[in-house]
């Protein structure tokens, strides 16, 4: 050891043992590098969302260095010749100009946009995880509530933000999003007007408004929720699936540092990565072909967010169903699909490990997941629920398919309306009846292609068994990488 590098290390030395006087993590610090994380891609879900979030974060601080909130109209003299001479608003000729002429401007707001779409996507794909495999059990159904509230708050969010660039998407989907609002029994009209800062397009305090909201109040109450989110999963430990050494009180897999560490950092730069390729290769929102806003335009065929789809789908499902109490109508036809049913089924989300607890009387703490197949009941019920909202968010696309299959938009309509009652009772028939049959078989449905049919043995391992008799395949463990010992209540 040379001079420089005995120095160095008398001062890392130093800096150490005084920090360690004045803070004491060293004990923090040595746990949270042994701590450790089981081997599963289904858990790698999670992570994806908070890469996605990161990287939102990033582009979004660049894209609101550009962007104007106001809409004050002006007369477009820019590069794009297409809007040449054009009326617009402040805030779609600021978005326009950071699309067009600013360098990287494009890239970066493709970015963000789909990285807004791949959040959402990965939250809700977590989301069926965590359901399917009974990972909301106690001690973890207030991480699961946690989950939820991220989920409502990211659609939020992606609305707000591409309500924020006052095209015709935007627009019609602001509007839409007023007439909701108001369609609000007793308070809509207060409401609404609370919001828009008066009667539809509303005041120019709106814009203002709407950007606080999407670039600082509801990003610094996602950051919060998933500081909380991990840090109780650590508290409680990671919960895991059944398998060779792995008990209800402990978790076998990978340790924090190094190998875990190095893995993360490798998805994470793998995302950021998929991202920018997308955003730099693969055109999303493209503001120039929709145009600036009018209230005396209409829709011009373009599609809102996918994640907003179930909404719409909702709004053009509804009959025209009102409640008129003594000739005032009291509940608008607009309530119904745009407030009553999103609030439904987060509600039924919010709720289901209470009925779930009601009906099993299971109040013991679970650290171990279930096989989806394994509560046929729980599956079925999830994937007949899930279908449900699947088939309103189908019916999202009615018009497209209309304009793509000439499909008449009424007779979609009354089909759909039947469909969805029908499908959702044969998925679940259809669903319980598969778990059965692969409990009784014990085998494996993702490998059937390849000729074998897997099992678990007494033991809690894995066996691959050939059915072919010339061909015999040994049985196949995963070894445990690092075992933590049992945590605490």
């Amino acid at each position: 050891m040379n001079l420089v590098e005995r120095y160095v290390h008398r001062r890392f030395e130093r800096a150490s043992r005084s920090a360690e006087q004045r803070v004491g993590l060293a004990g923090a610090v040595k746990w949270a590098l042994r701590y450790v994380f089981p081997d599963h891609w289904s858990f790698l879900l999670g992570e994806i969302a908070l890469y996605s979030f990161m990287v939102l974060v990033v582009t979004g601080i660049f894209l609101t260095l550009y962007y104007v909130p106001s809409d004050a109209q002006v007369i477009y003299h820019g590069s794009y010749a297409l809007l040449y001479g054009e009326q617009m608003s402040e805030a779609y000729r600021s978005v326009l100009n950071l699309s067009v002429d600013v360098p990287a401007g494009l890239l970066f707001r493709q970015v963000h946009h789909w990285a807004a779409d791949v959040f959402i996507a990965s939250i809700v794909l977590h989301l069926m995880r965590v359901f399917f495999t009974g990972a909301y059990r106690k001690p973890r159904d207030f991480n699961y509530f946690i989950g939820l509230t991220m989920l409502m708050l990211a659609i939020l969010e992606g609305f707000a933000g591409y309500s924020l660039v006052d095209d015709l998407l935007s627009g019609m989907g602001l509007a839409i999003a007023y007439s909701v609002a108001m369609s609000i029994p007793f308070v809509g009209g207060q409401l609404a007007s609370l919001v828009w800062g008066g009667p539809f397009p509303g005041r120019s305090v709106f814009w203002p408004r709407l950007e606080i909201v999407h670039v600082l109040i509801i990003p610094a109450a996602l950051a919060l929720l998933i500081t909380l989110h991990l840090a109780m999963i650590m508290r409680q430990h990671h919960s895991q699936f059944p398998g060779p050494g792995r008990r209800e009180r402990n978790v076998v897999g990978t340790p924090m540092w190094p190998a875990y560490a190095l893995r993360s950092i490798g998805l994470m730069l793998a995302v950021g990565g998929v991202l920018f390729l997308l955003g730099g290769l693969i055109q999303i929102n493209p503001i120039w072909q929709w145009g600036p806003y009018h209230p005396y335009l209409s829709e011009n065929g373009a599609q809102p967010d996918w994640y907003i789809g179930w909404l719409i789908g909702a709004l053009r499902l509804m009959p025209n169903w009102e409640l008129v109490i003594a000739g005032r109508t009291v509940i608008p036809n607009p309530f119904w699909g745009g407030a009553a049913f999103p609030l439904f089924v987060f509600v039924v989300l919010f709720a289901w490990p209470a009925i779930e607890r009601r009906i099993t009387g299971d109040v013991l703490r679970h650290d171990l997941l279930d096989r989806p197949r394994d509560r046929p009941i729980r599956t079925a019920i999830g994937a007949a629920f899930l279908s449900w909202v699947v088939i309103v968010f189908a019916v999202g696309s009615t018009d497209r398919i209309f304009y793509r299959m000439g499909i008449s938009y009424t007779t979609q309509i009354h089909v759909w309306r039947v469909g969805i009652w029908v499908l959702p009772i044969l998925v679940f028939f259809i669903t319980r009846s598969a778990c059965r049959s692969l409990q009784r078989a014990e085998a494996h449905p993702l490998r059937a292609w390849q000729g074998n049919v897997v099992r678990r043995t007494p033991a809690g391992g894995v066996e691959v068994l050939s059915d072919s008799p010339d061909r015999s395949v040994p049985p196949i463990s995963e070894p445990p990488v690092g075992t933590l010992p049992g945590s605490e209540s």
